[in-house]
């Protein structure tokens, strides 16, 4: 009675005073290492995580948890049924600990941040000797939730804030392993198909405990994702997967939708503000190497990409946030580069929706711009396959019978130049996506004016509506712009008007060319 009493109250205090100096280290250790060995191992389970569940007091709670967590892995070896529903219990205290940790140590506290990641693998180790001594289902529950967990603390440690990120991979490697045993694949962690198999085990009674549980994995995909990205980040966890990450990435580049399957998984990564830069330079450099010189044609041959769109679309703005973010001139670069390139591989049927969408959700006009310019370089394309259909088939359009191409690039000139919210474009701030909506109005009205389709892509109300209602009332603003800031002598003056004078010059080109047009039809 005396032990069960002391069992209740001590483990606490005593993992405190451990964590206070050196010398206390060992003997908590050994106090608790003694209430684990003479105490009922559910009992000391239920103790334990109750202890765990406090605020952490820097800098010296982290190695108190520490102690905590030690003990913790232990008393799960000592369990003899009802495995299961034992980690059930623990896990959730132990991931509150490790998401707590990420969220508040900073890079100072980094060396005791790793400790804790080194006592969070204990846990999953002591799992892993619990799935050698259970059979059946209950082996099966345990090797998900034990995949699970890992995928989880490999994400929560990508998001820790070291000083050398890099430094921390015998951590990952340790995981690789408890993945590896769990019965995750390569394949199944690059696609994220593991993933769903695993949560879905553990959900197929829609029990509404085993959601609860579930929720503390919420990081199981940007895990996974990140099981390959650490292998384009180190040669040592690179070395340990070698022939299988090889053999998933042959797999992947040759079946079509397992590449968007696994292109789609690296948004989790992306998109995150809580990933280091570093990781986030490696998932573009996996995403290039997973996008590789892919046949457009042979893509566009299969139909079956629209259950895919919404997540492509995400994942296009995560590379998006990448590319107006990276710290490193070269790092947007490698983003734009994969951005082109994966939108290359969307069905042409459908790239312009998915370029539309791109810009309807634009938040920057620099962003817009450079969409706008990819548009144009879309509309080229399009509009050369339709001069080609056309000398071929022997047969021109009807005049006015505005092709898809066309009709929607001219929605997204609209877009910029006549705002949805009312009014003209805000100028100088927007200057920039207004000069490229300017220029692909000037590219449209251009390959109008040539080519076995001459002078066939518009009706005279459509003229007449980008004439009145985009480009003379544009004219004013600009010019006006300009007057007052060239009366004004400042830096910033000279500055905006050094933005608005090719505005000027496009817009004229633009009313010309349309003028030139009316006066055809």
């Amino acid at each position: 009675m005396a032990m069960d009493a002391l069992s209740l109250v001590l483990p606490k205090p005593v993992a405190k005073l451990g964590a206070q100096s050196g010398g206390c280290w060992d003997i908590a250790t050994a106090v608790l290492k003694f209430f684990v060995t003479n105490c009922s191992p559910r009992d000391m389970l239920s103790i334990l995580c109750e202890a765990l569940d406090a605020p952490i007091e820097l800098p010296n709670g982290l190695s108190s948890f520490v102690l905590l967590l030690n003990a913790l892995a232990e008393v799960l070896t000592s369990i003899q049924r009802r495995h299961v529903e034992q980690v059930k219990v623990a896990l959730p205290a132990v991931l509150k600990v490790m998401r707590a940790t990420v969220s508040e140590c900073d890079e100072e506290h980094g060396k005791a941040a790793v400790d804790l990641f080194y006592a969070a693998y204990g846990i999953g180790n002591a799992i892993q000797e619990m799935c050698k001594s259970v059979v059946n289902r209950n082996k099966e529950d345990l090797c998900a939730i034990l995949g699970l967990y890992s995928l989880q603390n490999i994400a929560l440690l990508s998001r820790s804030r070291q000083h050398d990120i890099l430094s921390a991979c015998s951590i990952v490697l340790q995981h690789f392993r408890l993945l590896k045993f769990s019965g995750f694949s390569y394949l199944g962690l690059l696609t994220g198909s593991d993933v769903t198999s695993a949560t879905d085990k553990l959900s197929k009674d829609d029990v509404e405990d085993d959601a609860d549980f579930l929720e503390y994995f919420s990081f199981a995909m940007d895990g996974a994702a990140l099981t390959a990205v650490w292998t384009y980040m180190h040669d040592d966890v690179s070395k340990y997967a070698d022939e299988e990450l090889e053999l998933a990435l042959k797999v992947v580049h040759d079946n079509h939708m397992k590449k968007w399957e696994a292109i789609n998984m690296l948004k989790y990564v992306l998109s995150s503000i809580s990933y280091p830069w570093i990781i986030k330079s490696h998932g573009i450099n996996l995403l290039l190497s997973l996008v590789g010189e892919n046949n457009v044609e042979e893509i566009n041959n299969h139909a079956d990409f629209t259950s895919y769109a919404p997540r492509i679309f995400a994942t296009l703005k995560a590379i998006e946030s990448v590319m107006m973010a990276a710290p490193e001139a070269s790092m947007r670069k490698k983003a734009f580069a994969a951005l082109k390139k994966v939108i290359s591989m969307v069905p042409s049927s459908q790239r312009f929706d998915i370029l539309q969408a791109l810009v309807n959700n634009s938040m920057s006009p620099s962003l817009t711009a450079i969409l706008l310019d990819l548009v144009r370089g879309e509309v080229l394309r399009e509009s050369r396959q339709a001069d080609n259909d056309c000398v071929e088939s022997g047969g021109f359009q009807s005049h006015g019978e505005l092709p898809p191409w066309a009709s929607h690039a001219l929605e997204l000139v609209e877009l910029i130049l006549r705002p949805p919210e009312g009014g003209p474009p805000r100028l100088p701030e927007h200057t920039e996506q207004v000069i490229s909506a300017l220029n692909l109005l000037r590219f449209i009205l251009i390959i109008d004016a040539r080519g076995p389709r001459s002078g066939k892509l518009f009706q005279k109300e459509t003229l007449h509506k980008v004439h009145s209602e985009w480009l003379i009332p544009l004219r004013p603003i600009v010019a006006g712009i300009q007057s007052e800031n060239e009366r004004d002598d400042s830096e910033i003056a000279n500055q905006i008007v050094c933005l608005l004078n090719p505005v000027q010059l496009v817009l004229h080109r633009c009313i010309e060319l349309v003028e030139e047009k009316m006066k055809g039809c």
